[in-house]
């Protein structure tokens, strides 16, 4: 993975540690969220850092926004160690910079801390919007994962109603909440885990007709939708999974890029974690450069016809609809047509 920049950042009188990997910049200036996370040694960190970054890259292209991929992590519990000074020390290693990154919100990472990193940065987006910004990215996050759903179900079953379907959604997160919300206001059926006892009690008290189970990976459900860490696609879980599709948005979601093929091999039909989550990103894209607020639903619908253009892609090439939505997305990056990429098996 070639990246144009990374750096690392120390603050002692903070405790701040942080690393910022910018990996391309060829269609604006690099988006991408802040991670605060207790990982277990730097070497964990750079290795998300590196991957994610990618990750915004490509699905900044895919989504056709004119801004490059970046990710930064922040190195703790944020629980523990998480503080005002620390967030505004952060905001100044964003702001030396000079804009080549744009930062929002993450895992550990809220509107009202991104408000706090404002203070120092003016390369900010995701802020409340008491503080200018558009506040909380995960409702559109979750509306274009439901979007991408719906086109997947298009693609698979001919329709892209989920009226009747059953779908298992990991993590009630910001995003799995919502995405909860949207798939139940849209009949379908859906059960849902999360290893926060909070989140499942908030679940069950707003969305009684979601049912919280421990786990939905192998659940007998229609689609999976991974929408907390990543990682849970691999060779010990994709066995065992039952869905005839898998689309959520939690990032990095193959545990290495074989495991695509052991989807496909079990006839499961993948949506890259990169076209469907798209949707957060767009409002930050949307914030940086003030579009109305009220555009934004419109360009995040967009995600339908992405997700569609990758599938149909794949299935015309005879490639998995990950080296599909890459074609894509370097398409957009050089201007080439998007009918490379590497062929592999698929069903």
């Amino acid at each position: 993975m070639t990246h144009e920049q990374v750096e690392f950042f120390e603050d002692a009188g903070t405790g701040l540690r942080a690393v910022i990997a910018v990996h391309d910049t060829t269609l604006g200036p690099a988006f991408g969220g802040t991670r605060f996370y207790p990982y277990p040694d730097q070497d964990a960190a750079v290795t998300d850092v590196l991957r994610l970054s990618r990750g915004m890259t490509l699905k900044n292209a895919v989504a056709g926004l004119p801004c490059g991929g970046a990710k930064a992590v922040i190195i703790g519990d944020p629980g523990a160690v998480k503080s005002e000074r620390l967030l505004e020390a952060y905001g100044r290693c964003v702001q030396s910079l000079g804009g080549r990154y744009v930062t929002a919100g993450d895992v550990g990472t809220s509107a009202e801390d991104l408000d706090v990193i404002g203070r120092t940065t003016e390369h900010v987006v995701g802020r409340t919007v008491a503080a200018g910004g558009y506040g909380d990215s995960g409702p559109m996050t979750a509306l274009g994962v439901f979007h991408a759903l719906r086109a997947a179900a298009a693609f698979r079953w001919d329709t892209a109603d989920l009226r009747g379907r059953t779908v298992g959604i990991e993590g009630l997160g910001k995003v799995g909440y919502e995405l909860a919300r949207l798939l139940v206001d849209a009949g379908a059926q859906v059960v849902a885990a999360d290893p926060s006892a909070a989140a499942r009690e908030l679940a069950e008290r707003d969305l009684p007709a979601v049912v919280v189970v421990r786990t939905v990976a192998d659940a007998a459900v229609d689609i999976y939708a991974p929408c907390a860490l990543g990682a849970t696609l691999n060779s010990a879980s994709i066995p065992a999974i039952r869905a005839g599709i898998v689309c959520g948005a939690a990032n990095n979601q193959l545990a290495t890029a074989e495991d695509e093929q052991l989807l496909a091999d079990r006839g499961i039909l993948w949506v890259p974690d990169f076209v469907a989550s798209a949707g957060g990103v767009t409002t930050g894209s949307a914030e940086y450069r003030r579009l109305p607020l009220e555009d934004v639903p419109a360009q995040v619908a967009k995600i339908f016809d992405t997700t569609a253009e990758v599938l149909t892609l794949a299935r015309r090439q005879g490639m998995l609809p990950g080296a599909a939505a890459e074609a894509v997305a370097q398409q957009r990056l050089s201007g080439t047509p998007a009918a490379g990429g590497s062929p592999r098996r698929a069903h």
